[in-house]
């Protein structure tokens, strides 16, 4: 009977902490102010392309000829009578070139540069078949890789709040009432359950502003891939927060003042940005990214990202997701342990060894 009303006054204080965590973190204009730019930065980056994209180059076309060219080239045509006036469009610059044609049948006239865009459009190409063609291109899918791996990094750095409020709480001494009204494992496991609930409610947000925001932009075919990937993604991100949540909290808990925070999150800073250098660096080679997606660090990035790209079979992602569950509860136990031999402890920075050693 002891032990049941031990584990229900454990959650109810875990759910405190939580709750108190979410609140401070609600209250802060920060935080509203990165996801607003965050989301505006989606809708950027789905609709500028299209809203600024150039329209085939314009061309001056003199004769028959020049004018079937042109227009079988898909440029912009317009049609005049004679070169002389050609010649006049492109000075001043109405026309991007002109179309001239002569004896030997038709030359480009430019201003004071060759202009390529549209001696590539009249070049003759030969006829190309793809073996696996593509959805999306494959500029579209560099940058939903590149949105994938900087909203990681964004959760991932977002986790730092857990070591600032730890610090915070050692440094005005109020851990030492906190202590006294709740067990130390309730303090660290409200802290990781509070931030996990505001990094998967970002999440939330992001993905369901990204489908709006591509539909916005024209990316139908895009959108059509990465619905499916974004399906991985959210759950991927959310347990792997929760791997780098207990590192954020130990990194807070062996220092106590703001100023040697930097000097016990460097190991921590280094799994948030590696996976992302990692992937950015690597995504188009499908042996380091298979790699990747099974080492625990990387999979909540690497594996979303080879879902979208097609790399991947669905049992793949579910024994990487399990991986990662799996270290999720080992790292989480290392981290309770550390967390409650090192939050007590005041003065210079707290060895790992002793923490562990300190714990109860």
């Amino acid at each position: 009977m002891t032990s049941v009303t031990d584990r229900a006054s454990f959650w109810v204080q875990t759910r405190l902490v939580a709750e108190r965590e979410i609140a401070t973190f609600l209250r802060s204009k920060g935080f509203w102010i990165g996801l607003v730019v965050t989301v505006a930065g989606l809708f950027a980056a789905a609709v500028l392309p299209s809203v600024f994209a150039g329209g085939p180059p314009s061309v001056a076309a003199v004769g028959p000829a020049a004018v079937q060219s042109a227009s079988g080239a898909g440029l912009d045509v317009r049609e005049v009578a004679h070169t002389a006036a050609a010649r006049d469009l492109v000075r001043t610059g109405d026309v991007d070139a002109a179309i001239l044609t002569d004896a030997g049948g038709i030359r480009v006239l430019g201003l004071s540069s060759p202009p390529n865009d549209v001696v590539q459009a009249l070049s003759a190409a030969p006829p190309v078949e793809l073996l696996e063609p593509g959805a999306v291109g494959q500029g579209a899918q560099q940058l939903v890789i590149l949105v994938f791996a900087l909203v990681f990094l964004m959760i991932g750095l977002g986790g730092m709040a857990i070591a600032q409020s730890t610090v915070t709480e050692k440094q005005t001494r109020i851990v030492e009432i906190l202590v006294v009204t709740a067990p130390v494992r309730a303090l660290l496991a409200g802290k990781v359950l509070g931030h996990t609930a505001l990094a998967v409610g970002q999440l939330v947000v992001l993905a369901v502003a990204a489908p709006a925001a591509m539909s916005l932009g024209g990316q139908t075919a895009l959108l059509g891939v990465v619905a499916p990937a974004l399906g991985w993604f959210v759950p991927f991100v959310c347990v792997g927060f929760v791997l780098l949540a207990g590192m954020w909290a130990v990194a807070g808990a062996v220092v106590s003042r703001q100023e040697d925070l930097g000097s016990s999150i460097g190991l921590v800073m280094l799994l948030v940005m590696g996976p992302y250098f990692m992937v950015m660096v690597f995504s188009d080679n499908a042996a380091v990214m298979a790699v990747l997606s099974y080492v625990p660090f990387s999979a909540a990035v690497a594996m979303p990202v080879r879902m979208f790209t097609g790399d991947a079979h669905t049992w793949q992602a579910l024994l990487s997701l399990g991986v990662l569950c799996a270290s999720v509860v080992l790292v989480v136990l290392l981290a309770a342990r550390l967390y409650s031999g090192a939050l007590l402890q005041m003065g210079g920075k707290v060895a790992l060894r002793r923490a562990w050693r300190s714990a109860t």
